[in-house]
């Protein structure tokens, strides 16, 4: 979606459908002068009772006489502006956008300036990011865009293409509108890779689609492939790899806003393009969602896009490492061992427990660099869904001071996490008699020992890990999101270098 923002009056926009949030707890006196395009119906609402302003109170009119200003009105209501929050905000510009799609039209404008001074600077980023997420949806594979709904009910809208955010003249809003679409922009990128199929974006088809990003974003770019791995002796990803004819790829995007010289924050993402869970053999039913595996890879791919795009003031990292996980005559066995970047030995006693293998050389890489934080995130183990079902991500990590900076970002991107205890007596569960450590700890504490596993190839350096197994996609009730792949934590991961950033 093409975002556009704008302060002047309401009454004066030119388009299809006008969206007026208005809240409860303000005279809706206040908004009978734009009530009067309409012919007073709006009036006749707030006077009879129907139009309260009521979190989702909403009320259709169109206007009537004169060849100016929007065609349609929308009235939603938000509930009182005491206890609005950015969330609500989200979830009102998604409206307006579903909205618009059901009206078949292709843009609309969302007036704000009925919040009065209360407008905080945060909420029409809220609306500009609700808008821009909500636009998103799959089409690149349809032969026929104009094919019904799925049920063979209803034709397909068109989607939205141009949002218009109007609001009171205040070039700081102005600005938070950037930041919004940029913001939702990029996660709408992580949706995007994450919603094709494996074979369409398999570890080289995402080292290009990284090309791409680079290119778009400002930054700098190198992948390193098979003979770059065994270079630098990354035997946990290349064993994942082997039972696969796709070559592994691991993706180093660099965003050199800081000082020279001053330490980046690393993110790293598992980009399992595919995951049939090697010798280990997943159940067939549900497998065709494993192309998902490589979510928290998409997010951070499109992370680092907005950062670029944005400029931000600080050095950052993304490292995405890429494999198939199948199943050949060269693929690694339940009972191999198989060596680390870091030098360490492991036994791999589940062969679906892959993911943590091209994180374990990737994490390592990453303390190269000497950063000041590592964030990974991954979707790592279906014992995180068992805990926090699909509500919450599972956060761990060595710093407590880092795990209480991702749970505020988490909050603010209404992308919530939960902490989960890392303590030496999980460590003990992947004691290995042959190796330095096994792959898997048993059934108990799975999500735990996961991170544990991780912790082994960090060193000194703050860390956290974030399973996002049950909340990377999946159905959704909210209003800017669609069922199936959701980006996050990609805003998540924004809104953290944000407040590091400080901007």
């Amino acid at each position: 979606m093409r975002l556009e923002s704008d302060t002047g009056a309401p009454e004066r926009i030119e388009t299809p459908l006008l969206v007026v949030l208005a809240p409860s707890d303000r005279p809706l006196t206040e908004l009978v002068p734009l009530s009067r395009l309409t012919g007073g119906v709006l009036s006749h609402a707030i006077s009879s009772g129907d139009f309260r302003g009521r979190s989702r109170d909403r009320f259709l009119a169109y206007r009537r006489g004169g060849k100016r200003g929007p065609e349609r009105i929308l009235f939603q209501g938000i509930g009182p502006v005491d206890d609005l929050a950015d969330a609500t905000l989200r979830e009102a510009g998604g409206r307006a956008v579903r909205e618009a799609e059901r009206l078949h039209v292709s843009s609309l404008a969302i007036y704000l300036g009925y919040l009065g001074r209360e407008l905080a600077p945060r909420w029409i980023e809220a609306v500009a990011e609700g808008m821009v997420l909500s636009s998103w949806r799959y089409d690149e594979l349809r032969s026929r865009l104009d094919a019904g709904s799925g049920e063979g009910e209803e034709e397909r809208p068109p989607p939205v293409e141009v949002g218009l955010v109007v609001a009171p003249p205040d070039a700081e809003l102005v600005g938070r509108v950037r930041i919004g679409h940029a913001f939702a922009s990029a996660e709408n990128r992580a949706r995007t890779l994450q919603a094709r199929p494996g074979n369409l974006a398999n570890p080289s088809q995402l080292a290009a689609e990284a090309v791409r990003i680079a290119g778009e974003g400002g930054l700098d770019l190198e992948v390193l492939g098979p003979e770059e791995m065994e270079s630098q002796a990354m035997g946990a990803l290349l064993a994942v790899a082997r039972g696969s004819d796709e070559e592994p790829r691991l993706i180093v995007l660099s965003h050199n806003g800081g000082e020279a010289g001053a330490p980046p924050v690393v993110l790293v993402g598992k980009g399992l393009t595919f995951d049939a869970g090697g010798i280990s053999i997943k159940p067939a039913r549900g497998m065709e969602k494993m192309k998902y595996d490589m979510s928290g890879g998409a997010a951070v791919l499109g992370a680092m896009l907005a950062i670029g795009r944005l400029g931000v003031g600080m050095n950052v990292l993304g490292l995405v490492p890429c494999s198939e996980n199948l199943l050949n005559g060269s693929a690694t066995k339940p009972g191999d061992v198989v060596f680390s970047r870091a030098g360490k030995s492991i036994e791999v006693i589940n062969t679906d427990a892959e993911g943590r293998l091209i994180l374990a050389d990737a994490l390592h890489y990453a303390t190269d660099w000497s950063p000041a934080a590592i964030v990974d995130c991954a979707t790592l183990t279906g014992a995180c869904v068992v805990a926090l079902g699909h509500h919450r991500s599972a956060v761990l990590g060595n710093d407590d001071e880092l795990v209480s900076e991702i749970r505020a970002a988490a909050d603010r991107a209404d992308q919530p996490c939960w902490p989960l205890p890392l303590d030496d007596a999980y460590r003990r569960q992947l004691d290995s008699t042959v190796a330095d450590l096994r792959n898997v700890g048993g059934r108990p504490a799975g999500t735990i020992t996961a991170a544990c596993f991780l912790s082994e190839f960090v060193g000194d350096v703050p860390w956290a890990h974030l399973d996002i197994a049950g909340t990377a996609y999946g159905k959704t009730t909210r209003s800017y999101l669609r069922d199936g792949p959701n980006g996050s934590p990609c805003r998540l991961l924004l809104e953290w270098v944000r407040a590091r950033a400080g901007f």
